[in-house]
């Protein structure tokens, strides 16, 4: 076989290679999870422009994950020992550590239980 006609050949099983129908692919969502300590607070009028009451299901993230997640409006999803709550971002919590969040009485009662227990670590996800 000449030189011309192995490059001819060759690049004959090149097109068709690269012609190849690809497999679909499809990109699954990654649900983000972090743990951090969950405290209460008294909202009032948060970051976000709403004035909430002790009796919504709210809550207000760190300062590092309220900028960078564009929070404001956002439904997260808390869960510790078996129970859950969605709560909405309303608020930005500065005295917070990166993933810690600063529960309304009402979502820490609903997922924590008793407001005596003041801190606990707790699982959660943005919804």
């Amino acid at each position: 076989m000449s030189t011309t006609t192995a490059h001819m050949a060759l690049l004959m099983q090149l097109t068709c290679l690269a012609a190849s129908p690809v497999g679909h692919t499809t990109t699954k969502s990654i649900t983000r999870r972090s743990v951090g300590d969950m405290t209460f607070y008294n909202p009032g009028l948060g970051a976000c422009g709403s004035t909430d009451q002790d009796g919504d299901l709210v809550v207000a993230v760190d300062r590092v994950t309220y900028d960078k997640e564009k929070a404001c409006g956002r439904s997260l999803r808390v869960k510790y020992e078996g129970k859950e709550v969605t709560v909405k971002v309303v608020d930005k919590c500065m005295g917070c550590k990166v993933g810690d969040l600063d529960l309304s009485p009402a979502a820490f009662k609903q997922v924590i239980g008793d407001l005596g227990k003041g801190r606990v670590k707790a699982e959660w996800a943005w919804v």
